[in-house]
């Protein structure tokens, strides 16, 4: 590595001259194991040999001698396509916590990151964890476990941008297979952006030459920043979201909170057959459910979130 900064964005990524890339966040992680605190047992499976590409899988009742099978969620990290994987504790905690506090068994996916290999690679990993998940080599890990043939996806940042791909990909091939429907999404401060400010906070130089960096560092084929893949309203099958619900959440303090909001509306005027809900953390930042689980708003997303996650109406 040398000394020499061709493109600093803490506290994120900084890239030197000679290409090397040092993440300032995301780098930490945790062993898969039984948690003290919820009871959930989590297990690391290699899903794709030939590339090493895991999945770590969230037990809720790793001790029940007979069990009905749960609500099956897979699991997308945030980390603006750029830092973090499955084994990092921020997002492992919270799992271990949404696992119990749902009832549900969760599949999250490591995906490989930017700059190098740039996206769609991180798609094409979630995409192929989610076939892996609808076939036959699932059974053994699965079928005593959850309900593999009615999928629910959720993701943050970059994890909620991904399940808004996975399910346009679905929509557009036609399903996974293996009779697997995907019947909801819970899109947790989705990572989208634009060329046209939709905020006054948007509209700041600063913050825009940040997040137009970030952006253009795990995409350096975008034009601009209405690319479909980080702008919805230029998604030409938008309407073919293959998914029955979504369910959106934001903070009310947080940068992206109007990108929520345009991305619930688009929804609604897309002619997208399904049916979205729009829930907001009153006074709450950025993160403000990974970073404070324990404070109210936390508490209260967890309840929304886990009914959804159950078919119930939020």
């Amino acid at each position: 590595m040398s000394g020499e900064i061709a493109l600093d964005l803490s506290p994120i990524i900084i890239i030197y001259k000679d290409g090397s890339v040092k993440r300032l966040r995301g780098t930490d992680t945790v062993p898969a194991g039984l948690d003290p605190k919820t009871g959930v047992q989590s297990t690391d499976i290699v899903i794709y040999p030939e590339t090493g590409q895991y999945v770590r899988l969230y037990d809720p009742t790793p001790t029940a001698e007979t069990r009905d099978k749960k609500p099956l969620l897979v699991y997308f990290h945030g980390g603006t396509f750029l830092t973090s994987s499955a084994s990092d504790p921020y997002f492992h905690n919270y799992l271990n916590d949404l696992s119990s506090s749902a009832g549900i068994v969760i599949v999250s996916v490591d995906y490989r990151i930017g700059p190098d290999p740039p996206l769609p690679a991180a798609f094409d990993d979630c995409w192929a964890a989610l076939k892996w998940v609808a076939s036959c080599d699932s059974e053994k890990y699965l079928s005593s476990l959850a309900d593999r043939h009615h999928l629910y996806m959720a993701g943050d940042g970059a994890g909620a941008s991904i399940s808004h791909q996975m399910a346009l990909r679905y929509g557009l091939e036609g399903g996974l297979g293996g009779g697997v429907e995907l019947e909801g999404i819970v899109s947790a401060i989705p990572y989208f952006w634009g060329e046209t400010p939709l905020s006054d906070a948007e509209k700041d130089p600063a913050t825009r030459a940040w997040i137009d960096g970030l952006f253009r560092v795990a995409l350096p084929s975008a034009k601009n920043m209405d690319d479909p893949i980080i702008n919805p309203e230029y998604e030409p099958n938008l309407a073919k979201l293959g998914v029955k619900r979504i369910l959106i959440c934001s903070g009310e303090k947080d940068w992206f909170r109007y990108r929520a909001l345009f991305y619930y509306d688009l929804l609604k005027k897309s002619g997208w057959p399904g049916d979205v809900k729009l829930w907001e953390a009153k006074g709450a930042e950025h993160n403000f459910y990974l970073d404070h689980p324990e404070s109210e708003n936390a508490r209260e997303m967890m309840n929304v979130v886990s009914k959804f996650l159950n078919g119930q109406d939020v």
